[in-house]
């Protein structure tokens, strides 16, 4: 799911604003030596920190449906990560700099939901839209300072990119066919001869009839 986000996220970064500039995208982590051999503007996106969403777990299944709408596989509801990236841009000047950040914030700023169309794979198939936020208050333990002194490099003006994603639990449990018959009683004597009176078939829509002559005075 991990790659299927940066591919998402690869798709933002280079359109929006930046659409048409050549602007390379990578995610690499910007160390010294990666800022040594970088040779044309590039938007970084370094993931640095991968973390459960407790606050979203749920527990029972979840039933999977066919075309038809019959539940044909169930399967434990998906556990959501917050996938934090760190976003900055690298050019000759700040003020280059600056205006590619400015193109990243109008980029994002508009897509708080990325609907589950537009994602990819199976991160597109379960169905579900997933959260995005830029440039908000910073809640995890580490500190920006901190991760640029374990990266090797000088703090650069950065934007904190979070994308909660949506991470199918398995396994899938195989769901029995739907019920179609409501079920039968035979009746045999107290000295075990045989029924005289065949099956009595209790089935939905009769017990639904029995139900309305009940209600009638």
């Amino acid at each position: 799911m991990i790659h299927e986000v940066d591919e998402v996220l690869k798709g933002l970064l280079g359109g929006g604003a930046l659409a048409g500039s050549d602007i390379d995208v990578s995610f690499e982590a910007p160390t010294r030596d990666w800022a040594a051999r970088r040779n044309a503007p590039t938007i970084n996106a370094y993931l640095y920190d991968i973390r459960e969403d407790v606050a979203r777990r749920q527990r029972g299944q979840v039933a999977v449906r066919d075309e038809r709408d019959i539940v044909v596989r169930r399967r434990q509801p998906p556990r959501w990560f917050r996938l934090s990236y760190l976003v900055t841009a690298w050019t000759r000047t700040p003020q280059d700099e600056h205006r590619l950040l400015s193109a990243v914030l109008a980029t994002l700023l508009p897509r708080e939901l990325l609907p589950a169309d537009e994602l990819p794979g199976a991160l597109g198939s379960l169905g579900l839209a997933v959260p995005l936020t830029v440039a908000g208050l910073q809640t995890e333990s580490r500190s920006l300072a901190e991760i640029w002194s374990a990266l090797g490099g000088e703090l650069k003006p950065s934007l904190d990119l979070v994308v909660t994603a949506p991470f199918p639990a398995y396994p899938e449990y195989d769901a029995g066919p739907p019920v179609t018959e409501g079920a039968a009683v035979r009746v045999r004597g107290l000295d075990g001869e045989p029924p005289t009176s065949g099956e009595r078939a209790h089935r939905p829509h009769q017990v639904a009839a029995a139900r309305e002559a009940r209600k009638r005075p």
